[in-house]
């Protein structure tokens, strides 16, 4: 029977990664590899997001370590805040807004397990975008249901799937 070596989450903050990893509960968790189109999208939001604040405080990052608990570090896609930005390396309050694009091979408990890391943790606005069927979701303490768009009262800000994928 193989067993598994656990790290600590302050080896985790010193290691360098070819391909950034996340830290859950002593191990450490490899992330797809985007492609082109995750890419993509990935920049489009994150300016949209941008557009969005004009001069308000709304602050987008893409691919951020999170620590969301002692013992987990996610890198969300998209994560933005508001109010102010962080001032930790490594932000340890919830953003307002997390955003997850779903790669081939991602697999759906995994997604699942982070998406609900996320809503416990306190963040607001949980989206996942979906390449492959041009879809798009949001979690919340319901689970994971299909949007029309994504829109965010506070700020002017409305997305349809039909917008992203038009140019894609």
């Amino acid at each position: 029977m193989a067993t598994r070596t656990q790290i600590r989450p302050e080896d985790y903050l010193r290691m360098s990664f070819e391909h950034e990893a996340e830290f859950v509960h002593g191990d450490i968790v490899e992330r797809s590899m985007p492609d082109y189109i995750h890419g993509r999208i990935q920049s489009l939001i994150a300016f949209l997001f941008h557009l969005a604040a004009k001069g308000r405080p709304l602050y987008p990052c893409s691919e951020v370590r999170l620590k969301i608990s002692e013992n987990v570090y996610r890198i969300p896609d998209i994560s933005v805040f508001s109010g102010s930005p962080p001032i930790e390396r490594v932000p340890e309050n919830p953003p307002l807004i997390i955003v997850e694009i779903v790669s081939i091979d991602d697999r759906y408990a995994d997604l699942m397990q982070k998406l609900e890391e996320y809503r416990t943790w306190g963040v607001h606005y949980i989206w996942v975008i979906n390449p492959m069927t041009k879809s798009f979701a949001s979690y919340t303490e319901l689970g994971l249901q299909n949007a029309s768009s994504l829109t965010l009262a506070e700020y002017p800000f409305q997305l349809t799937p039909a917008e992203l994928f038009a140019n894609l």
